[in-house]
């Protein structure tokens, strides 16, 4: 069955792709849900249409992302953490304190596009994690986890 998302699904596709779901998946979770509707003829000549519009403007937010990740590929975010004996943390260091550090250095980005890598982290140390800016941008920063 075919579907146009209205919403970014995990694994199936981003919003406004025309995707290919088996029928029981689009009948029973992702239309009830509010993620996406049936592509009829008439439904694709009207996303088609509105895809043609809003190209000029995807270009420009591309564009801003790829300035977004040469910053963040030059800076390394410093996250402070309360430390035991021998370097270790009180915890693990998670997507939401990595984002909340981002937002101090000014960078706006959501939580749910940061993937860190060699989860879970308990230790003092250099880390890296992958940043989603844009469907087709990501970057992979460096943060530097420290003890309060």
């Amino acid at each position: 069955m075919e579907i146009i998302l209205k919403q970014d699904v995990d694994k199936l596709g981003y919003k406004d792709d025309l995707v290919q779901v088996k029928p029981g998946y689009a009948r029973n979770y992702l239309i009830p849900q509010g993620l996406a509707q049936v592509a009829t003829p008439s439904i694709k000549k009207m996303h088609a249409e509105t895809l043609r519009q809003r190209a000029h403007k995807e270009s420009k937010v591309k564009e801003e992302a790829q300035q977004l990740a040469i910053k963040l590929a030059a800076q390394t975010i410093k996250i402070g953490a309360k430390v035991g004996e021998n370097g270790k943390i009180f915890g693990s260091v998670n997507t939401i304190q990595l984002a909340d550090a981002l937002a101090a250095e000014g960078f706006e980005v959501d939580r749910k596009r940061i993937t860190i890598k060699n989860e879970p982290i308990k230790q003092v140390g250099l880390y890296q994690a992958e940043v989603v800016l844009h469907k087709e941008i990501s970057q992979t920063i460096n943060f530097e986890v420290m003890g309060e």
